[in-house]
């Protein structure tokens, strides 16, 4: 931009760079790259029979976090889907007789009244999830910290079936995180976001672009930082 006969091109491409992310047809790239087909069918659709329990299994829901809507603390959109599937999750395998608990993940990164886990436990209640099947995790402000505090509280039960519940987004980074710690769950798909293409730009579509570049950078510094050693 300091070369005056290069404003006009630099800032043409970067309205055509806004224009197809606010529009769909990056953002729609953007967000295959995080969600690869593999995580990309929502749980109620996939043919998961019942081997997915075992006579012990914890069901993992990982944090979205956390929004005020008329001056209440409630979880964000993505988040009810995560809290619906990791209920229903509890209460099938509640009725194949095993024993189920749900272990709540999410700190409080957003320096909110209250941390993410514990904004969704009346959520859970409210779904059927009895207390005495809670275990929440409320200290850990990144993916990675979710899977460093889960991984001592899953290794202290023998032969435990792992599920992990959170969106198609975030389940890349998230399986990749949890392997790192020795866990290796079985991915369960709350939701999938998707774009909406068309020639007029919406803001869903780049706050899409945003949460799909988050994850990708995400996966991009688990790799970097495992290579120097960090992780």
């Amino acid at each position: 931009m300091l070369w005056r006969s290069a404003r006009w091109r630099v800032a043409t491409c970067a309205a055509i760079v806004f224009w197809l992310l606010a529009a769909g047809w990056l953002s729609g790239v953007l967000l295959d790259f995080a969600q690869p087909r593999m995580y990309r069918t929502p749980y109620d659709q996939a043919k998961v029979g019942p081997m997915s329990f075992g006579p012990r299994t914890a069901i993992v829901m990982l944090g979205g976090g956390t929004e005020y809507r008329d001056g209440q603390l409630v979880p964000k959109p993505d988040v009810y889907a995560r809290i619906a599937l990791a209920a229903a999750l509890h209460a099938k395998c509640a009725r194949e007789g095993g024993v189920c608990r749900v272990i709540v993940t999410g700190g409080n990164p957003q320096h909110h009244t209250s941390a993410e886990a514990d904004n969704y436990v009346p959520y859970l209640l409210h779904a059927g999830v009895p207390s005495a099947d809670l275990v929440i995790e409320n200290q850990s402000l990144t993916t990675w910290q979710n899977a460093r505090n889960v991984a001592p509280i899953v290794h202290a039960e023998n032969n435990e079936t792992l599920l992990l519940v959170t969106s198609s987004y975030q389940m890349q980074r998230a399986m990749l995180d949890f392997r790192r710690f020795d866990m290796n769950p079985l991915p369960a798909v709350s939701s999938v976001r998707l774009v909406k293409r068309g020639l007029l730009p919406r803001v869903a579509n780049l706050d899409s672009a945003e949460t799909a570049l988050h994850e990708l950078i995400g996966i991009a510094q688990f790799y970097v930082y495992r290579m120097i050693g960090w992780f």
